[in-house]
């Protein structure tokens, strides 16, 4: 009975552990996979501190200089510092000479020719010459700007020459009409530049006028004809109030040698060409060139001021010249001008600019009646030395033709 009582608790001993392990392989199975260990962080190197020391070099690759490959077949390349350009000095121009200017710029004169006279010649030229063909003597007189005065003194003369002459060869008319003309011109008026003063240098010259008659540029073109004559120069640009007057006048300047004086723009016109005339002195200068603002002739307040740098530079030395510069083309609205110019400043001198291309050659004889002063110079052109000495008989052979 005891065998058989043993023998069932092993039984029953022996079932219980063999179900165990069957519950136990079910359980391991249905248990999820454990989460992967995180990984290790290393936390970066502290920045070293003043005072700590440095760390110790890691074991690294290194390569040496045959190693590595240089460009350029192993040469370094050397960059060349940049070139830095040279201020271009302005080169200095010689002029042409002044004498004998007016005979080599004839032909700048062709229109005039047929304005006034190759029509006179065609007049004269007539089997006859009634009253019909002496009023168109006038016209063509007058309309080349002659002026009505100089013209019925003109034909006056012509009528009683023609008479006295009778047969009338063209050699014979043309060599008439250019004795004639050149009287009216006046041969015997001194047009001389004066740049010489009596006592000591430097000579001073103020150019004057309204705006768009060339005066900057002829004051500039002025400088060269003196510089041509050896003369030294110093220019003063009291043209303050035209925008890059001064610029224009300083270019002018630097292509002959020629020192320029300047003041701010809009700054004080008789202040500047005070100054200009100081440096003259100073520089031992032969010539001062004083360019002053283009004025309207209408304005009086300009006008009181163009006085104004007048007796300012005379606190210097008196003005030797003063040029007035006028448009050969505005015909009788330039005698007006030049009436107002010549009762604010002392007017010695005139200046025709652009007798070329249309413009009339009567307007030199008016001219002149009108002021009772001479033409010291012409403008033919728009070239640097287009600005010649004005010679009568030159001018009047350039007239009339060959």
């Amino acid at each position: 009975m005891e065998i058989v009582i043993l023998a069932v608790v092993i039984a029953v001993v022996v079932i219980g552990a063999l179900g165990g392990l069957v519950v136990g392989s079910r359980r391991k199975k249905q248990l999820p996979e454990p989460p992967p260990a995180a990984p290790d962080i290393t936390a970066p190197p502290a920045e070293p501190h003043v005072g700590d020391e440095a760390e110790t070099p890691r074991d690294e690759t290194r390569r040496t200089i045959e190693e590595v490959d240089l460009p350029d077949g192993g040469t370094a390349t050397v960059e060349e510092p940049p070139v830095v350009e040279e201020l271009e000095i302005p080169q200095i121009e010689v002029p042409e000479p002044t004498a004998g200017r007016l005979v080599r710029l004839r032909a700048r004169l062709s229109r005039s020719q047929n304005a006034l006279g190759k029509g006179l010649l065609t007049l004269l030229s007539r089997e006859h010459l009634d009253e019909d063909t002496w009023e168109e003597i006038e016209d063509t007189l007058l309309t080349a700007d002659v002026g009505v005065q100089p013209t019925q003194e003109l034909v006056e003369r012509l009528r009683e020459r023609v008479k006295v002459l009778g047969t009338r060869t063209p050699e014979e008319l043309r060599t008439l009409l250019r004795e004639e003309l050149i009287t009216l011109v006046g041969p015997d008026m001194d047009r001389e530049v004066k740049t010489e003063p009596a006592t000591s240098k430097p000579g001073i010259v103020m150019v004057v006028g309204v705006n768009g008659t060339g005066k900057t540029t002829t004051t500039g073109k002025l400088a060269r004809v003196l510089v041509a004559d050896g003369r030294s120069v110093v220019l003063g640009a009291a043209d303050t109030f035209r925008a890059a007057a001064a610029d224009q006048l300083q270019t002018w300047g630097e292509r002959v040698g020629a020192h320029t004086v300047r003041g701010p723009e809009g700054g004080d016109p008789a202040s500047v060409a005070f100054d200009a005339v100081k440096e003259g002195k100073e520089m031992g200068s032969d010539v001062v060139l004083i360019d002053t603002a283009g004025r309207l002739h209408t304005k009086t307040g300009l006008m009181d001021e163009l006085g104004k740098v007048k007796r300012v530079v005379e606190k210097h030395a008196p003005l030797d010249e003063v040029l007035l510069v006028l448009d050969a083309t505005t015909g009788q609205n330039g005698l007006i001008q030049a009436r107002v110019f010549a009762e604010v400043v002392n007017i010695t001198g005139i200046v025709l600019t652009k007798l070329d291309g249309t413009a009339k050659g009567g307007i030199v004889v008016a001219v002149q009646r009108e002021l009772g002063v001479p033409v010291k110079l012409i403008g033919l052109g728009e070239g640097a030395d287009d600005l010649a000495p004005f010679e009568p008989a030159a001018f009047v052979d350039a007239l009339i033709g060959e």
